[in-house]
């Protein structure tokens, strides 16, 4: 039963266009045969949008809209026009504007902290995340701006009770593939978003798939517990010259390693020496936990995560992340990513947005 509900889980839409009468067939089989139970269609109110996001001062001219609509619709029914998005996991079908003027609308809010040629810049980048506990909450946020028109998500882990204080899922969604959560959600916020997901995770067998394969990443993005998972990623990432942040959620602390501008530069800022895969394989697990320490520079973590380290596998499950911890990570890697996507000026290094200290 496990198994067959791990080989079901789907994370695309299907897009279907009702002037077309193949693709017409095709809904009513699957409305036949129960696949959709659920139909939505608020178009004509995502056409306003579109309207009063061209036209704010026309937004109360109901008869410039209609004249607006007209146009548009070139004479085809409101039925016609647009796309009809399939969502087999909701089995539910939703009709919504057209790609272009989809994103237009979505990116709307953004301008001008997001200008049009900065928002057509991002469509084109590919971003990669490996880790998608912390991770969840850095591709919503990344996929909410729309930062980047393609995105990689990679992680082995499915949901647990225990991650439901910083995952946003319920219990509908124990037992699911943490990247098919996010691919689901993403899919529910904008389905143009181009979504790849990993869901064996990330290994020496499939890093050149996803650092290179179908696009090349422009940036990853690096969020898991897995040590040696942090070591090979930047090894390769600084063989294809990919920028890698990193944040722990412990005092909002950011890390940049800019290889696409210095692929010489030693892993994690040189604090663990010249690390390579076979040093790491080689490691007895105490030494791990030391060079750990080394990368988070424990001398600078919080005192309460000072105070669990000692009962991490005696009193503690894991490592201690809270929901506001988590989120405010993913809005600070959202932020520095777009930055860094847009060719601004975000140097290799280590950043703090310690509320403690800031707000006491």
């Amino acid at each position: 039963m496990e198994a067959h509900r791990q080989n079901s889980y789907t994370f695309k839409p299907i897009f279907f266009n009702k002037s077309n009468i193949h693709d017409n067939n095709k809904i009513q089989t699957l409305k036949d045969s129960g696949e959709i139970l659920f139909e939505i269609d608020e178009y004509t109110r995502q056409l306003k949008d579109l309207f009063v996001s061209r036209f704010p001062s026309l937004s109360t001219n109901e008869e410039q809209f209609l004249d607006f609509s007209s146009l548009l619709a070139e004479g085809k029914s409101m039925e016609e026009l647009g796309e009809w998005v399939y969502y087999p996991w909701r089995k539910t079908l939703v009709h919504i504007l057209s790609r272009e003027h989809y994103i237009e609308v979505r990116t709307n809010r953004n301008k001008q902290k997001i200008t049009q040629q900065e928002q057509e810049l991002l469509s084109t980048k590919t971003v990669g995340v490996i880790g998608l506990s912390v991770g969840q909450s850095v591709a919503l946020c990344i996929a909410m701006e729309r930062i980047c028109g393609k995105l990689k998500l990679a992680d082995f882990d499915t949901v647990d009770l225990s991650n439901l204080n910083r995952l946003r899922a319920g219990v509908l969604d124990l037992g699911m593939p943490k990247v098919v959560l996010a691919a689901r959600e993403i899919a529910e916020i904008d389905p143009y978003i181009d979504v790849e997901i990993y869901p064996e995770g990330i290994k020496s067998e499939n890093y050149n798939d996803f650092l290179d394969g179908s696009a090349k990443l422009d940036l990853l993005i690096e969020v898991c517990d897995n040590f040696e998972v942090k070591v090979e990623s930047r090894l390769k990432a600084r063989e294809y010259k990919i920028p890698v942040i990193m944040e722990t959620n412990d005092r909002g602390m950011l890390d940049v390693e800019r290889f696409d501008l210095d692929s010489e530069m030693n892993i994690f800022h040189g604090l663990t020496g010249n690390l390579s895969m076979e040093m790491v394989k080689n490691l007895a697990p105490a030494s791990k936990m030391g060079l750990l320490m080394k990368i988070v520079n424990a001398d600078y973590l919080s005192d309460r995560m000072k105070s669990s380290l000692p009962e991490i596998g005696k009193t503690l499950k894991s490592w201690p992340q809270l929901a506001s911890e988590v989120v405010l990570g993913g809005a600070v890697v959202a932020w520095a990513s777009r930055k860094l996507l847009l060719n601004k000026e975000i140097p290799s290094g280590r950043y703090y947005i310690d509320l403690e200290k800031i707000i006491s």
